[in-house]
């Protein structure tokens, strides 16, 4: 058994020389770059020969590029230098990247990977740093030398999104990664005559972890495109998994909900969906409508609801922590609203509005542990009650860089009476029939008159509302006002309805679902323009960042607060 990425990267090279690695598909429909597996070891043996003489072994090494191949062989690169590569994105024209500015000065990378368009901004932007544009830069592969490093040696910084606090490095080593793969290679019942499509970025852990990496080490053919390819086109992923014949893509739940709700009658019909074997979906809550409905409008075109892989996982766990057996459908099971508030879940005997259908993300694999914790007491909940997810496991990283004291509360919880170390999640799930249900973050819950909302929830209430709310963009969350917890929400609109707006019957129509469907009175209501709710990087919302704005006054309003 290999024991890094680097000696297993070689020997798919060595076995199957000819084989197709890797497409890139500039603009999501066109074959722009090609790699077989031997071609990107020697491209990748000769950067990483490049650096190796700058002395960036067991240094970090930010790598900025826009998506493409360039970026797999810099990535790469790093790990065949022995350094350890942090994936990033490139700042955007004319504006301050805070959270860049934040990784950089937390990581204090020794080098700047780039390409010669990107370089004089960057060297501009970081004159403390070196730069170097890799696509300029030419080496034999023959100086290459194979690193001394063993299985425990990072890989790379794993940045989390941020959704919640400042960026934190996640420190994940080959072993991680490895001991990752195995587990996901079970879990889908992956072989090598994989082909796998993927628009999602390069520096979120999904797209470099779940699908570049798990398809390279497992010797697959690796179809990759922009993520705006796809956000500007959705149909461009679904052709790309006919045109490809593609067993296994995925992403997170609204790429599902924006296929459903942008590709047309027209561009579904001569689709062919009938390849695709695994959907996996991950990465935020897994809604059961979502799947329902993008189940129902693709069946025609071959689509298999069977093919539907929820699964949970997080990037401090490397990416996979949960999921179901492959052949399978997915679990839905609904839950009467009041036991799911009451932190003890029960089935509902009827299919009403108090009815919440939940996903179910299956169970761990490979001989990981995962438990049911009251993060309070920290003794293990009473089965079928909702507690803080808590995961044992050679998967679970070595902790945060630079930050020992969130490492030790967070990678090295035990239970009250000593059990561990566990990686403590953060997130808030039960145990169903041997299977998990995630139900929503700790961090986020709302409380009101001593009752428990998940804000995901709400949200899905709201984007439902009325047409003019744009899917995925709204937020919910507490306000303490004069020393009493009630409800806010700020909602995104359509910019299709911005001049035919009418505001009050929008707020109303918030108010009303909010009310019927969870008891609950929607205090503070704000509307905003297109594209402006803050997300991080892969999409999630900043409900702590949308919380300091509405406070603040400095959304980008479209009505008075209501």
């Amino acid at each position: 058994m290999n024991a890094t990425i680097t000696e297993t990267l070689r020997q798919r090279a060595q076995i199957h020389p000819n084989r197709r690695a890797l497409t890139f598909l500039l603009d999501g429909e066109n074959e722009t770059e090609t790699l077989t597996y031997a071609e990107l070891d020697n491209r990748v043996r000769s950067l990483a020969a490049i650096l190796q003489a700058r002395g960036a072994s067991r240094q970090r090494v930010l790598l900025l590029f826009p998506s493409g191949l360039e970026y797999v062989c810099a990535f790469f690169a790093c790990l065949y230098a022995g350094a350890v590569a942090v994936p990033l994105y490139p700042p955007r024209p004319h504006r301050e990247d805070a959270r860049l500015n934040a990784v950089i000065h937390d990581c204090q990378p020794a080098l700047v990977l780039t390409t010669a368009s990107l370089l004089p901004r960057l060297e501009s932007l970081f004159p403390d740093v070196p730069c170097l544009a890799l696509d300029a830069a030419k080496s034999d592969p023959a100086r290459w030398q194979q690193p001394a490093h063993s299985s425990e040696n990072l890989a790379f910084l794993q940045y989390t999104s941020g959704s919640t606090s400042t960026p934190k490095g996640v420190m994940v080593t080959h072993a991680n990664v490895l001991s990752n793969h195995r587990m996901i290679a079970t879990a889908f019942e992956q072989t090598e005559d994989y082909t796998i499509v993927s628009w999602l970025p390069l520096f979120h852990d999904m797209g470099l972890i779940g699908n570049l990496l798990q398809g390279v080490l497992a010797g697959n053919h690796c179809v990759l495109m922009p993520p705006e390819a796809f956000l500007m086109k959705p149909i461009r992923w679904l052709r790309a998994i006919q045109n490809y014949s593609s067993q296994a893509s995925g992403a997170p739940n609204f790429a599902y909900d924006l296929c459903a709700r942008k590709i047309t009658p027209e561009q579904r019909a001569d689709l062919d969906l009938s390849a695709w074997q695994l959907a996996f979906c991950g990465a935020e809550p897994v809604r059961a409508p979502t799947l329902n409905r993008f189940a129902e409008l693709f069946a025609t075109n071959g689509f298999q609801n069977s093919a539907f892989y929820p699964c949970y996982g997080l990037a401090e766990a490397t990416l996979f922590a949960s999921g179901g057996a492959k052949s399978s459908p997915p679990t839905i099971t609904h839950f009467t609203s009041d036991s799911l508030e009451n932190h003890c879940p029960q089935p509902a005997n009827s299919l009403n509005e108090s009815a919440r259908p939940l996903v179910s993300c299956g169970q761990s694999w490979q001989g990981a542990e995962i438990l049911i914790i009251d993060p309070e007491s920290r003794v293990p909940c009473e089965p079928g009650s909702i507690g803080e997810i808590w995961i044992r496991g050679p998967h679970i990283t070595d902790g945060y860089w630079n930050r020992p004291a969130e490492t030790s509360s967070t990678f090295a919880a035990h239970t009250a009476n000593g059990e561990g170390p566990y990686l403590r999640t953060g997130d808030l799930g039960f145990f169903h029939n041997g299977e998990l249900f995630p139900t929503g973050r700790l961090k986020d819950l709302i409380i009101i008159g001593g009752r428990n909302h998940s804000p995901t929830d709400i949200e899905a209430t709201v984007a439902t509302s009325h047409p003019a709310i744009r899917a995925g963009a709204c937020a919910a969350f507490g306000l303490e006002i004069e020393n009493i917890e009630v409800l806010a929400v700020v909602a995104e609109l359509e910019r299709s309805h911005l001049n035919t707006l009418d505001s009050k019957s929008i707020i109303q129509s918030i108010r009303q679902s909010v009310a019927e469907k969870h008891d609950l009175r929607a205090h503070t209501i704000q509307l905003i323009r297109p594209a402006t709710l803050p997300k991080t990087s892969s999409g999630k919302v900043q409900r702590h960042t949308c919380r300091h704005q509405l406070i603040a006054g400095t959304l980008s309003t479209i009505e008075p607060l209501t």
